[in-house]
């Protein structure tokens, strides 16, 4: 008869497990503060490419009619769903002004990044560069 030996292996305890996830609880709460600013940055890449997206729209469709246009269908901009649209957008997109010789976009955060109240806000003109007017 033949016997087989099991070897044993070692492994973790519960107690250990729940220590070493408190532990990694307590460094993400440390590190998190100092990463909100990075995440704002980040995350206003967004409004940057779509409002020089926007821009480009408008400056072709200047160039097709010698004016801007307040209206994204007419210059073929089709603005990205929100998520509150279910979508992955974190900006909205609206056109505050446009006129013969000028136009102003503005993309507005919906949501707060870093939870201090302060909603995050860019724009652009005709000049093609994206301004940021309130800082998250």
């Amino acid at each position: 008869m033949k016997k087989h030996f099991f070897k044993r292996l070692d492994s973790f305890n519960l107690q250990e497990m729940l220590i070493v996830l408190a532990i990694i609880g307590i460094l993400l709460l440390i590190a998190l503060p100092n990463l909100m600013p990075l995440i704002t940055k980040a995350k206003s890449v967004e409004a940057q490419i779509q409002l020089k997206a926007i821009y480009n729209a408008e400056k072709q469709y200047y160039f097709m009619y010698s004016k801007y246009n307040s209206n994204f269908e007419e210059i073929d901009f089709e603005a990205p769903k929100t998520v509150k649209e279910n979508g992955s957008a974190n900006y909205a997109y609206e056109i505050i002004q446009s006129s013969n010789t000028e136009f102003k976009v503005r993309a507005t955060a919906l949501t707060d990044f870093n939870g201090d109240g302060i909603f995050n806000v860019w724009e652009i003109d005709q000049s093609g560069l994206p301004k940021q007017i309130t800082n998250d």
